[in-house]
């Protein structure tokens, strides 16, 4: 029995098993298609297993079971750092990013951006998206064919810009729009040399670092106009708010700098994910004509409940953002295995959503999962989860229910009689729609 035990337990330290080919073909099989990589290793190796995904980290820990992402959620900030996890993002979004900082540095950002996204304040944005989402629905005629992903990404950006940023001057936002476009739909190429001084001088480096430099400019512009504004109390934009709160008596106000990366990170964190589950719910609707009657039925009544499950079910169905990863600055054992520090231990959302035993159909697009309790605690992840849950999940959530409610109150959708069955398409750090989800705009449903 001794020598079982030592046996049981040497199988539980160090790291578990992965993939034997070489790091940079992990790295290129990830980036290229997540899921499909993820789901085919899960398969080969279980639960549990190891990866090796250069830049984005040299040895990666994935897991998907729900009680291993608990642990990893629950545990202490000081023993897993989140900031660490994200640093390839770091170039672009600022040293002082939520995404990008822990600890105390994290706790203070968190508590200085809070009250921007608490109940109060969403409610305060909700006018200004659904004036915006109104203008969009209403410009798309009756028999016409819409990438839901392209005008979903002018949407959001226009949320970002106007809702966010609080940018009304016409000439700053034409110039500041497609700036904030190219940033967002960046080459995955970047993230591997935008931190090297040499490589920043040449190519798409250079062309991407200029026009980051060009987005900083209007950025503290904007920043050093709207502090000398005496009507900030009666704005309503994210950024307003920002410059006006400060959590204590220990809490500095944000500097320009920090405000800065705060909302670049906001940009990138919030602009296609949003946009791409929009899409995906959209084109999911116009698949299922009997959900989309329900839905649309929702919209007509208020009913926002029954829109934010269609809007969290093709989130399950669709995952935009494939894990979260925590770094180990000391030793620690995680799901019963020892693990050194300075591992990266990753919550696989992708995974997590696709097993059966927390989904019996898994395939199924069914809405009224998130309505029955049939979702269990730590089986659905796009926000991810404890300290790090992401503070714009109340805010995307609020934006995806609006637009739904404004494009069903006026449109029936069905899809292309030529058209192929989406797949997912890895595009930078967010999956979207291949073939953009295309989509047949008619008069209501009225008559369906």
């Amino acid at each position: 029995m001794a020598a079982q035990d030592v046996r049981e337990r040497t199988e539980h330290e160090g790291f578990p098993p992965g993939p034997p080919l070489p790091p940079l073909v992990q790295s290129v099989l990830f980036q290229r298609d997540r899921a499909r990589f993820l789901t085919a290793m899960a398969r080969r190796y279980g639960d549990v297993f190891a990866l090796r995904v250069p830049p984005f980290a040299d040895r990666v820990v994935v897991y998907s079971r729900p009680e291993h992402i608990k642990e990893i959620f629950a545990g202490d900030p000081h023993d897993l750092h989140a900031g660490e996890g994200n640093q390839i993002l770091g170039a672009i979004m600022g040293p002082h990013s939520l995404l990008l900082t822990d600890e105390a540095e994290h706790a203070r950002a968190r508590r200085l951006l809070m009250p921007a996204f608490n109940g109060s304040a969403l409610r305060g944005y909700r006018a200004l998206i659904t004036e915006i989402a109104a203008a969009e629905a209403g410009s798309w005629a009756a028999g016409s064919t819409v990438r839901m992903l392209d005008r979903m990404n002018a949407l959001t950006l226009e949320v970002i810009t106007r809702v966010v940023f609080g940018v009304t001057d016409e000439r700053t936002k034409a110039e500041l729009s497609p700036r904030l476009n190219r940033i967002v739909h960046l080459n995955p190429l970047i993230f591997l040399g935008f931190k090297n001084d040499r490589m920043r001088r040449i190519g798409p480096w250079r062309k991407f670092a200029e026009n980051l430099t060009a987005v900083d400019d209007l950025l503290y512009a904007e920043i050093a106009e709207r502090r000398g504004a005496t009507d900030l109390a009666e704005r309503a934009d994210v950024l307003s708010r920002l410059l006006q709160v400060g959590a204590g008596d220990d809490d500095a106000p944000l500097t320009d700098a920090e405000l800065r990366d705060q909302l670049i990170t906001l940009l990138l964190a919030g602009h296609e994910t949003t946009a791409s589950a929009l899409s995906w719910a959209l084109y999911e609707l116009a698949a299922d004509p009997e959900i989309q009657r329900s839905a649309a039925e929702a919209a007509r009544t208020g009913d926002e409940k029954y829109l934010d499950a269609v809007l969290k079910e093709a989130m399950r169905l669709h995952t935009i953002i494939s894990g979260t990863n925590r770094k180990l600055t000391r030793d620690m054992t995680i799901g019963g295995r020892r693990l050194p520090a300075g591992t990266v231990v990753a919550t696989s959302i992708v995974l997590a959503h696709r097993r059966t035993d927390a989904y019996p159909d898994v395939a199924v697009f069914r809405p009224a999962r998130f309505l029955d309790g049939a979702v269990a605690p730590n089986t659905w992840l796009p926000f991810g989860g404890g300290v790090r849950r992401c503070i714009g999940a109340g805010f995307s959530l609020l934006e995806g229910v609006t637009v739904l409610r404004e494009i069903l109150l006026r449109h029936a959708l069905s899809l292309p009689a030529d058209g192929k069955p989406e797949r997912g398409k890895v595009r930078n750090i967010t999956t979207v729609p291949g073939g953009r989800a295309r989509v047949v705009i008619s008069p209501g449903l009225t008559n369906m």
